[in-house]
């Protein structure tokens, strides 16, 4: 899960208002609805992936990869040497526009139907000094957004508690976050301007996923 039990009962939620059950599925909901409104995940999950190959040195898989254990065309392994292979993934550095495989000396991934396929730890991590990354910061904070809007809910029948955990400032060791102003965004996720800009700041580009 991107936020966890106890984040949020450091918000002030307490067992009478729900249960460790009960805030951990309202997690689960939120990471569900985080992953399709932005198109790609943010932890580290083991996956396999086929794309097709058309005759281009680069692939975009839909996201990013945080390690690459096989890369297979036409059921050869590649060489996953840098010298023979550039992977653009995670944890994502600045200046990240798009995750990617491109085979250089001159290679190119064959023009086929799901003829490459990728194996590894997929995920949208960002850098914190570990080889896999984290949960984004921001991500995590939307999540236990997500899960407090939804408590009320549950929880009180007028929704009066409907803003009475609302996460104004976040620190951890070595940052700091505090939510700006709501900005007009031109989209709607939630209705929650707060919610809505880490969402859309997430987004996975349209297109990725092809050759």
């Amino acid at each position: 899960m991107y936020a966890s039990v106890a984040d949020l009962r450091a918000e002030g939620v307490t067992p009478a208002a729900a249960s460790d059950a009960r805030l951990e599925a309202l997690l689960t909901e939120a990471d569900a609805f985080i992953d399709r409104v932005t198109g790609w995940f943010f932890e580290p999950r083991a996956l396999t992936l086929r794309f097709d190959g058309r005759d281009t040195p680069t692939i975009e898989p839909p996201v990013p990869v945080v390690r690459l254990d096989a890369l297979l065309l036409d059921g050869a392994a590649l060489s996953l040497d840098p010298e023979d292979l550039m992977v653009v993934g995670a944890p994502v550095a600045p200046g990240f526009d798009a995750p990617r495989f491109t085979l250089k000396r001159g290679r190119v991934f064959t023009r086929g139907d799901g003829n490459v396929t990728a194996v590894g730890l997929w995920g949208y991590t960002e850098p914190d000094g570990t080889p896999f990354g984290r949960t984004p910061l921001a991500i995590r904070r939307a999540a236990m957004q997500l899960a407090l809007r939804i408590l009320p809910k549950v929880a009180d029948a007028d929704g009066s508690t409907a803003s009475a955990w609302r996460l104004i400032e976040e620190r951890t060791r070595d940052q700091s976050y505090r939510l700006a102003a709501p900005l007009g965004l031109g989209v709607v996720f939630t209705g929650d301007p707060e919610i809505d800009q880490v969402l859309a700041r997430y987004r996975r580009p349209p297109g990725l996923g092809a050759a």
